[in-house]
Parts: structure tokens; sequence; C-alpha cells
């Protein structure tokens, strides 16, 4: 199962650092970050309970980019 979250992101760069860093998050079959449209995709592991995953994706986010929200 797949959900696009509205993000917000201050540059290009860190949107392509929050991506990488995030794609690692146990429970994340994919992930990808659209800077232009300020939106993430994100693909769940079949057994991923989804909020958890999520919570863990906005903590990685923030320590690469400290302002990084998820709305």
């Amino acid at each position: 199962m797949s959900k696009t979250f509205k993000i917000e992101v201050d540059c290009a760069n860190c949107a392509n650092l929050v991506e990488d860093a995030a794609k690692k998050v146990n429970g994340v079959k994919d992930l990808s970050i659209s800077f232009m449209t300020q939106k993430m995709k994100v693909a769940f592991e079949d057994d991923a309970d989804q909020e958890t995953v999520m919570a863990e994706v906005l903590k990685v986010a923030r320590k690469v980019e400290p302002d990084f929200e998820i709305h």
C-alpha cells in the first residue's frame, strides 16, 4: 500500500538527503520526495504499521533537516 503526504522542505538538496535517509526506515518499501510539488510518496511493507513507520520517517527526516514537516 502506498500513500502520498504533503510535506514542507526548504531546498531540493535537503529533499534528496531526507529521501535517502527515510528510504532506510523499517517498514518502508519505497519512498520518493518531489521538492517541486512538496509531496512525499511512501510505499509501505505489507505488515508495517503505517503510524509507527511515519513517526520514524519524521524522526529520521528531522535529523537531516530540522524544519521538515509532514502535513
